[in-house]
This record gives structure tokens, C-alpha cells and sequence, in this order.
């Protein structure tokens, strides 16, 4: 592992267990094994790390959406997608998404940190706010309105529909984190509200 990765890596956990703003640079290339000189030729302040750890996030989930088949960004892409699926091919998307979240070493450490932080810094605290709430809303949001208007799904409120389909899923993986022995449990009863909406929304069934 190169040494930028190293410094990602170990930020990441430091900030995972001390909060963001508990952590100096220092501490990472403590943590790394080099002297902070030699980190800041690496990665000029701790900011620029952190918006280092927000890029490999993003490559990380892209390449997990594009493994399950999906964009996961762009709803008007997905909703042609998710139009033609079954609902066992739904079921094996949202479980593989929530799987990922759940036990990806730098999601789980990211939404860990947010957790901590988001009483104290408000930065981060909207960051929370648009990472877990916002963006998965809007964009479920949107492919929900798209597929009611191809009468995919039954015409309803796609915002309602979009909360109802995600607020479960983040509730689940919130007790996970906190309760890492249920989760075989509580996937399970993931896979039990995904078919649910299913049967309750798509037209035909």
C-alpha cells in the first residue's frame, strides 16, 4: 500500500474514534509511521485529506453501483433500470447497497465520524444531513417520479415514496452499527420491507 493510501487510512480510523476535529496531523503520521513534514508533501492540511477520503469514497461506491449493474447517481439512468428488473434482481440491489454501507471499512468509518461530529460541528453536521438524507432522497425522489410517470409504479407522491422506501433502510443500518450481531436479523427484515414496497407500489402485482 502506497503511502498516500496509508495516510487516508489512518486519518480515517483516527477520525472514526476521535472525531474530526479531535485529530491533528501530527497524530496521522504518528499513526502512519513518517514525521508530519513528510505527510505535508503527501497532502498539504488535514482538509485536503479529508476531501481525499470523500474522493476514494466516491470511486468506492461508484464501482460497488456499476458491480450491482446500476449508476446509483444519475435517477434518470437507474429508473429505465429498475422499470425492467424483478423484484428478486430489487432485492438483490438493495441488499447488495446496504451491505456495502454496512461493512465497507471507509463508509462505515465516514458515517461513524458524522455520527460523532454532527453536535458540534455544523459543517459536518449538514454534510450528515445531505450524505444520508438529501442526496439518497432526491434521487429516489426522482427515479420514483419517473417510473410513476412510465407507469411502472402506481401514481403516488414520490417524495412520500422515497421516504418510505429509505427511512427503514437507514434506521437498519444505524442499529447495525450499534448492534453489529443483528444483522443477519435485521437483513433479513430488510428483504421482507424491500418486497413489500414492491408489492405495494408496481403496478401488476
Amino acid at each position: 500500500m502506497n503511502t498516500k493510501k496509508r495516510i487516508l487510512d489512518a486519518a480515517l480510523t483516527l477520525f472514526s474514534e476521535k472525531g474530526y476535529a479531535n485529530v491533528f496531523v501530527a497524530e496521522i503520521a504518528e499513526a502512519v509511521g513518517i514525521k508530519a513534514p513528510s505527510l505535508y508533501k503527501h497532502y498539504k492540511s488535514k482538509r485536503e485529506i479529508f476531501n481525499a477520503i470523500l474522493d476514494e469514497m466516491k470511486k468506492s461506491y461508484d464501482n460497488q453501483a456499476s458491480s450491482l449493474n446500476m449508476n446509483g447517481n444519475d435517477s434518470i439512468t437507474d429508473a429505465k433500470i429498475f422499470s425492467k428488473i424483478s423484484q428478486d434482481d430489487l432485492v438483490k440491489m438493495g441488499i447488495g447497497l446496504f451491505m456495502y454501507f454496512l461493512n465497507d471499512d471507509y463508509a462505515q468509518k465516514f458515517r461513524k465520524m458524522l455520527t460523532i461530529e454532527q453536535f458540534s460541528n455544523k459543517e459536518l453536521a449538514e454534510l450528515f444531513s445531505k450524505q444520508y438524507y438529501d442526496a439518497p432522497i432526491s434521487y429516489q425522489s426522482a427515479m420514483f417520479a419517473m417510473l410513476t410517470a412510465n407507469c411502472v409504479l402506481t401514481d403516488n407522491n414520490p417524495d412520500v415514496m422515497a421516504l418510505q422506501f429509505y427511512a427503514p433502510i437507514f434506521m437498519i443500518l444505524t442499529i447495525c452499527d450499534r448492534e453489529p450481531h443483528r444483522e443477519t436479523e435485521l437483513t433479513a427484515l430488510l428483504e421482507k420491507h424491500i418486497r413489500q414496497f414492491s408489492k405495494i407500489y408496481s403496478r401488476g402485482e
